[in-house]
């Protein structure tokens, strides 16, 4: 069952490349984005890129 604190948002479990990872977390620190916000961006940019014409 998910957080019920969670209104707009939908906890998941998943792995990432280590190195991936660092990357991220350290782009997130610079930026003050949180890791989050950088996961929704970018899945948003695969799907818009995977979209047929």
């Amino acid at each position: 069952m998910g957080r019920k604190d969670l209104k707009n948002r939908t906890p998941i479990g998943s792995a990432l490349d280590t190195d991936i990872y660092k990357q991220l977390k350290e782009y997130s620190a610079e930026t003050k984005i949180p890791i989050s916000k950088i996961l929704d961006m970018a899945i948003e940019q695969f799907l818009e890129s995977t979209k047929k014409k």
